[in-house]
């Protein structure tokens, strides 16, 4: 009977009991999410044999990792971003490379509105003030969501599904992205600070890219304003942080709702002090319906890989 090759899982992500069986129906698998286990393993010599890595795309997989696995083939992702990929030293090691665009939009452009209806509307404050005790105390008007102005920041498939979502609530929908659409009646905006000055609701949901670190800067929260709220349903250095907390404590913005932060999982302290912030695990991709299919094109790319066929869905050159 062959031997399987070894598959080295080291996300953090959940993963189902049926979906980790379709893993080791193909492969010995080294299930190693958090850092400790990842350095034993290295220092025992224990990953000198894998020939798979699965792993976050905001993650990558250190030198250190690399070096540790010198039969490694083939590194892939579940997610559409690979940010934390290096890719060019990861091509130059020869690594197929994989990920997976789109295939969880919905549940991120779910999670989006989610974020953005508890954000403005206060919800969890709303919640802890009840359960402490606080009704009467808090029975003062809040905002309506419906027909205030949306920006998108990053309008792709998940931007998309985002402006398709809200169009009941009759939001005026605006965008900036690396290009004008020709394909959508949507208003663009030359700039990330044209756009927050013409938004009362600001999502962002662009790739993280050098030209998108911190794009989300003082000046663009200035722009959005006191009555203003930010989304981040990107990644979490999209959003210069320092400069949110700033905007938070001081009024410059309303509120932010976050399902990436930068240091996750372990969010800035002084973040979470900041008043009227609504903050998530990072699950905005995560959803039931998502899953399966999210896994099922992570196996076929493996699959594919060692049937020496192309792979589904290769991160661009």
């Amino acid at each position: 009977m062959p031997v399987k090759p070894e598959l080295l899982i080291v996300t953090p992500a959940f993963i189902s009991d049926e979906q980790m069986a379709m893993f080791k129906d193909m492969f010995t698998v080294i299930h190693a999410p958090k850092a400790e286990d990842q350095q034993r393993l290295r220092d025992s010599g224990g990953l000198k044999n894998v020939r798979a890595c699965f792993t976050l795309g905001s993650k990558g997989l250190s030198t250190e990792m690399m070096d540790a696995m010198p039969k490694l083939e083939i590194v892939v992702c579940k997610g559409a971003g690979y940010d934390g990929f290096d890719v060019a030293e990861m091509r130059r090691r020869g690594y197929a490379l994989s990920h997976g665009p789109a295939l969880n939009a919905t549940s991120v452009a779910d999670h989006a509105v989610a974020l953005m209806m508890a954000t403005a509307r206060n919800i969890p404050m709303l919640h802890n003030g009840v359960m402490s005790g606080q009704w009467l105390d808090l029975r003062n008007p809040i905002r309506l969501v419906r027909e205030k102005r949306l920006g998108i920041l990053g309008l792709g498939k998940i931007g998309l599904e985002i402006a398709s979502m809200v169009s009941g609530f009759k939001m005026p929908i605006s965008y900036h992205s690396r290009n004008r659409r020709s394909d959508v009646p949507y208003t663009y905006c030359s700039s990330a600070v044209e756009l927050a000055a013409n938004s009362d609701i600001l999502i962002a949901i662009c790739p993280l890219t050098e030209a998108t670190h911190h794009i989300v800067n003082r000046d663009v929260l200035k722009a959005l304003g006191p009555k203003g709220y930010v989304i981040n349903m990107a990644r979490g250095a999209v959003v210069d942080t320092p400069a949110l907390i700033e905007a938070l404590n001081k009024g410059i913005i309303a509120g932010a709702g976050l399902d990436v932060v930068e240091g996750e999982p372990v969010p800035p302290p002084a973040l979470l002090k900041c008043p009227n912030l609504v903050i998530t695990p990072h699950v905005g991709g995560e959803s039931v319906e998502a899953g399966a299919a999210v896994h099922d094109l992570l196996i076929g790319n493996l699959a594919a890989h060692f049937a020496g066929k192309p792979l589904l869905t290769p991160i661009p050159a």
